[in-house]
């Protein structure tokens, strides 16, 4: 069970939502494992929604609604809550979880992994991705993915594996030194950090499983793993457990064909170094 602990309720609309449901669990009399109970999940899952921990979600809310008699009262919270959130829907409850698994490996094909990319590179995807966007918009979704990286530094964050295929490394991007800032970071990060694993898959290795697919594999100390895929505009969280066990193959698969890290690296240092090159 999460303890409870100071909480401003008006801090923002998914504290508010965490005070309102603590508030009407202690009115009921019941604890955080006896609601849990009755919704059935653990008390621990109820006490992260009662800390803001955990982003609100709208079947449970329902279910919260269902058992305390409040109509629609913490559905329509969690709306707000979820208009609020700095990244899009699709993605938040992913990027919420990835701040509690204990390991998080990405597979992309043709761009760099959000918790990599420079603020610059970051900001060109964006608007080749949202071209009729205003600029407003554009910076908002650049600030949440540079804030979002802040778990590169956190000494609680999960241990981190990416695989990146070699054409997302070639891709122009805006100029040559924006890439070139780009992969300089890719190997300042690669060597250094020492919970970033990073390998490159070579257009030699041909087709693959995860072909068509950005996909977040994560794992957890206390839950079920999840996979998370991504397109160009929407994203699917996949908790099917045989489902998440074939991504999880289909990664093992990608790391055994794609360079050893080192190797990776060198790759890397020799694509920027080309870069400098007139």
């Amino acid at each position: 069970m999460v303890r409870p602990k100071d909480l401003n309720p008006y801090l923002s609309p998914r504290t508010f939502y965490g005070a309102e449901l603590r508030r009407l669990r202690e009115d009921a009399d019941l604890s955080q494992d006896a609601l849990g109970e009755r919704a059935f999940c653990s008390g621990t899952y109820i006490g992260q929604f009662e800390t803001a921990e955990r982003r609100p979600q709208l079947d449970m809310s329902k279910l919260f609604d269902d058992i305390f008699g409040t109509g629609e009262h913490l559905q329509r919270l969690c709306k707000l809550a979820h208009e609020a959130e700095k990244h899009p829907d699709y993605f938040a409850t992913a990027a919420e979880l990835e701040k509690h698994a204990e390991t998080f490996c990405e597979f992309t094909g043709m761009h760099i992994p959000g918790l990599l990319q420079t603020e610059e590179y970051a900001r060109t995807l964006t608007r080749s991705s949202h071209p009729f966007a205003p600029q407003e918009e554009v910076e908002k979704r650049v600030t949440a993915r540079t804030e979002r990286q802040r778990i590169l530094n956190d000494p609680t964050a999960p241990e981190l594996w990416f695989i990146v295929h070699e054409a997302a490394l070639r891709l122009p991007m805006d100029g040559p030194e924006l890439m070139r800032a780009q992969l300089d970071r890719l190997v300042a990060l690669g060597r250094d950090h020492h919970r970033v694993m990073l390998q490159v898959l070579p257009f030699s290795a041909g087709p693959h499983p995860l072909l068509y697919n950005t996909v977040i594999l994560m794992t957890f100390a206390d839950s079920p793993s999840v996979t998370y895929t991504e397109g160009a505009y929407s994203g699917q969280l996949i908790e099917e457990p045989a489902l998440v066990a074939r991504y999880f193959k289909a990664y093992d698969h990608l790391r055994a064909i794609a360079l050893p890290p080192e190797t990776s690296l060198a790759l890397i240092e020799s694509l920027a170094k080309d870069l400098w090159t007139p």
